[in-house]
């Protein structure tokens, strides 16, 4: 339940946010949605956050049903790290775009590196969490198959 709640609040902050940012504050939705590249990154960087949180809606249901060494989780896990690592690289595109444009802020000039950073960070340990969540439990998924045969 939490992880759709997440999902839910996560797309109502995509859909809300552009129609208050300053620049944004008195366009139409035409200029909000097709006059901005910026925003086209945003979204596109948001598709592999929308497919994580269902890998891991998808891995929980298997640990659920008692499944936790299966196959299944352990690919779960591993579509949840190139995930991660998808929005890092989204995150670093963004922030590039925003150094090279022309539309730096000039009186707060790191804020859109520490806004960057407070979405990278994260998903790096992200990353690193299922990744070693996928060592662990590939190599109790290959013992449990080899005990099966033997047994």
């Amino acid at each position: 339940m939490v992880i759709v709640l997440f999902g839910l609040g996560a797309l109502a902050l995509l859909l809300w946010e552009p129609h208050v940012e300053g620049r944004n504050a008195h366009a139409t939705l035409f200029e909000i949605y097709f006059k901005d590249p910026f925003l086209v990154i945003v979204y596109a960087g948001s598709i592999p956050f929308f497919i994580g949180l269902y890998q891991a809606f998808q891995a929980l249901g298997h640990v659920g049903r008692n499944k936790v060494f299966s196959p299944e989780v352990v690919k779960a896990l591993r579509s949840i790290k190139y995930c991660a690592l998808a929005i890092v690289g989204f995150v670093v595109v963004e922030e590039l775009y925003i150094l090279l444009s022309g539309n730096r802020d000039l009186e707060n000039p790191g804020a859109p590196i520490l806004l960057g950073m407070l979405v990278t960070f994260p998903s790096i340990v992200v990353a690193t969490a299922a990744a070693i969540f996928e060592r662990i439990l590939q190599n109790a998924v290959d013992m449990k198959s080899e005990n099966d045969l033997t047994v």
